[in-house]
């Protein structure tokens, strides 16, 4: 499998690179990307509504009324989830765990088949190296235009929402900073990039793909 390389200061072609097929050859697997896609979302929810019990709730400290000869139904506490003002009965509680685990290697497999997935259908860009002498915004957009002219990726320049993920070998707070004005692009290390990520943002751009592909590689491995 081979790819081509652009330069990011031209547009135009700067070579090629050979991919491994165990990164960008896999076969596509709904069911394992949807469990995969799920566990992340439930590891991040947070449960911020709580219901009281009728442990929680105020008031009730003694029986309101004797248990006989009052005509009225018997009642042990006004905190009963049947009085207004008392516990709830089976609420939403903020230490419920939402996680769903899925293992190790089932997480590489759905990385694996993403990447792959975007890799066939022209998603996946590979760029020589995207450096910034100084953090710019003005030169992340020429370098953005620069790009956007190559066939197949005139979006990136244009698309409003989620356009790309620009994925860094390593930390580089020039490229960072320069890019994180623009509301339509997520700047990441390679590392940290992970499916939530890739399946919302429309375009993947590689920048030192040789690097970034063995770091690709150790991580789907």
């Amino acid at each position: 499998m081979e790819a081509t390389i652009y330069n990011s200061l031209t547009g135009k072609e700067a070579g090629t690179i050979t991919l491994p097929a165990g990164v960008f050859g896999a076969r596509w697997n709904a069911d394992l990307v949807h469990r995969a896609v799920t566990s992340l979302q439930s590891s991040r929810r947070r449960g911020t509504a709580h219901a009281k019990t009728r442990g929680e709730v105020s008031g009730g400290g003694r029986k309101p009324w004797r248990q006989k000869g009052t005509g009225r139904a018997r009642h042990g506490s006004i905190r009963s989830p049947l009085w207004v003002g008392g516990g709830v009965t089976h609420g939403p509680r903020n230490d419920k765990v939402f996680e769903r685990k899925v293992n190790k290697k089932e997480r590489a497999a759905a990385l694996r088949a993403v990447l792959s997935r975007k890799f066939k259908e022209g998603e996946v860009l590979f760029v020589d190296a995207i450096t910034m002498p100084r953090a710019k915004t003005s030169d992340a957009r020429k370098t953005l235009l620069r790009l956007g002219s190559i066939p197949g990726f005139s979006a990136l320049a244009v698309r409003r929402k989620n356009a790309f993920i620009l994925a860094l070998p390593s930390r580089d707070e020039a490229v960072m900073r320069s890019f994180r004005n623009f509301s339509n692009a997520l700047v990441e290390e390679v590392r940290n990039v992970n499916l939530l990520e890739l399946l919302s943002h429309k375009f993947l751009l590689l920048a030192n793909p040789l690097e970034a592909v063995a770091l690709l590689e150790k991580r789907v491995s």
